[in-house]
């Protein structure tokens, strides 16, 4: 049989560039979705960076408390309690919080997108309420001794929602349909999602004792139990065309008929040489063999055709140790608090139930045990009674995130710990009524490797001021406000050409409280 060697030679040549083509984009674009849902479960916790201070309604209206004495000295200040009258003290605290964080991701493929409009730059905000921050102090004082117990939420990110998702989401999309463009692709359009929740609610056990009139020591026990959430998706994942916009599947399955169409002409061109009783030219079976495997690869990513969904709860409980020590001398009174580094290892409650080829998954594996561990913190502070009604605060905080054991080694990504600095002033303008305001300077150590868009800090200040006011002996009401005010941390690192994040964020702070002695 005579077999058309123009019509081969053009059979083979378009196998072989059609082939390589796809099978190489679909190693790409299957690497790509898989990395999209990697990302969000490696970056959403960013651990005891983001440790809290704010326990009481004192610290909201001023900050500096870590050489105060008061009933929140239970947290800020626990050796300072037992100058605290003899009696039962307590509590009882409600702060509500609204936050939200900003990025300003560009990227060149978000042109591509529908709803960018040929912008390369795009906003993605998320929003946080917490309507219910709840902590409580109490303590019995008898003698010497002050025996104490506090329970608040010392650490965790909270709660934040991306309606629109992430930048990182969209990029992942913008180049696939990059990637898609010899095949027709001339852009995309996606729904984005993410929700990530994360605390450590913490409960505290310890005993102060006066050694002498003016010097205490404290010793206790704190235990945390952290629980987080992870939630995202990446839905409705639209390819253009020339005829328009087409669902992910749909442009799937066309590409997987073109490969069927080109395994037609190269099973009939083998087809010809066989009846023909002529050996199959090596090339032809290899480009038959590329296409096969072509086809396998768009089979895979039907999966993916209904977008990306992840999954995944943790929760741990750690324990670890907290001293404290208090001195007055005249008018002034120090203080200084250690807690120690809390080994916190958070268990999956994932349907991630395989090991996958990509170490970054297996972090989401059901049952397996995550280092998220809560750094130790050493405050100091100082406290200056100017006159029988006023006093001035100072305060010192250093987080030590960079002695830690986070997923991935992520604490050796900081250049160091956190500090904070902090100072107040409290005046009683009469026996009833008590103002005060604050103020806080927080820094980190950050680097471009550590900052991403699921979880991020930045450097910022703060300020609160509120009151207490006595509306019995034994009963005092407090309220306050505290607000957080941001910088903007850009990151230019990425190894593509063009991409860069501008991070920021906001906080408000309300709460109300009320404490009891009897």
């Amino acid at each position: 049989m005579y077999v058309n060697g123009e019509i081969l030679n053009n059979l083979l040549t378009f196998a072989a560039d059609f082939s390589k083509k796809m099978f190489k984009d679909m190693k790409k674009i299957n690497a790509m979705l898989v990395g999209a849902m990697l990302t969000v479960a490696t970056t959403a916790t960013a651990g005891g960076i983001l440790t809290n201070t704010n326990q009481s309604i004192d610290f909201l209206r001023n900050p500096a408390r870590d050489a105060a004495i008061g009933l929140d000295g239970v947290y800020s200040n626990p050796a300072g309690v037992a100058f605290l009258p003899e009696g039962f003290h307590l509590g009882i605290n409600w702060q509500y919080a609204h936050q939200t964080r900003t990025i300003q991701s560009t990227n060149p493929v978000f042109a591509l997108g529908k709803k960018n409009n040929g912008a390369t730059t795009k906003t993605f905000e998320g929003v946080a309420d917490a309507p219910f921050i709840p902590s409580l102090q109490a303590a019995y004082n008898k003698g010497n001794w002050s025996v104490q117990f506090n329970f608040s939420v010392p650490g965790g990110g909270g709660a934040c929602e991306f309606a629109d998702g992430l930048g990182s989401f969209e990029s992942v999309v913008g180049s696939i349909a990059n990637q898609l463009k010899p095949l027709g692709a001339t852009g995309y359009d996606m729904d984005g999602y993410m929700q990530g929740r994360q605390y450590y609610f913490g409960f505290q056990l310890g005993a102060a004792y006066k050694i002498t009139k003016d010097l205490s020591v404290y010793g206790g026990l704190r235990l945390l139990y952290g629980t987080a959430t992870y939630k995202a998706k990446i839905s409705n994942i639209m390819v253009n065309t020339e005829g328009g916009y087409v669902d992910f599947g749909s442009f799937l399955q066309g590409a997987e008929t073109t490969v069927d169409g080109g395994l037609t002409k190269v099973n009939a061109g083998i087809a010809q040489y066989e009846a023909a009783g002529i050996p199959v030219p090596d090339a032809l079976t290899q480009q038959k063999a590329q296409l096969e495997g072509t086809k396998q690869s768009l089979n895979a990513l039907q999966k993916y055709s209904q977008g990306v969904n992840l999954l995944c709860n943790q929760s741990s409980v750690g324990i670890a140790p907290v001293i404290g020590v208090d001195y007055r001398i005249g008018k002034f009174n120090f203080a200084a608090k250690y807690e120690f580094k809390t080994q916190i290892h958070m268990k999956n409650e994932s349907t991630v139930n395989e090991a996958s080829e990509i170490p970054a998954v297996n972090k989401f594996r059901d049952s397996e045990k995550i280092d998220e561990d809560s750094p130790a913190q050493l405050a100091v502070g100082a406290m200056w009674n100017i006159t029988d009604d006023v006093r001035l605060n100072l305060g010192y905080h250093h987080f030590f995130d960079t002695n830690v054991n986070w997923y991935n080694n992520a604490q050796d990504k900081l250049d160091g710990g956190s500090n904070e600095y902090l100072g107040g002033v409290e005046w009683d303008i009469n026996d009833k009524l008590t103002i005060s305001g604050g103020l806080q300077l927080t820094r980190y150590q950050l680097t471009d490797e550590y900052m991403n868009d699921m979880s991020f800090v930045v450097n910022s200040y703060s300020f609160g001021f509120g009151f207490n006011y006595k509306v019995a002996d034994n009963i005092t009401l407090k309220a306050a406000y505290f607000q957080t005010n941001y910088d903007h941390y850009k990151r230019t690192d990425y190894p593509q050409v063009g991409v860069s994040d501008d991070f920021t964020r906001t906080n408000r702070v309300l709460g109300i409280g009320c404490e009891l002695a009897f």
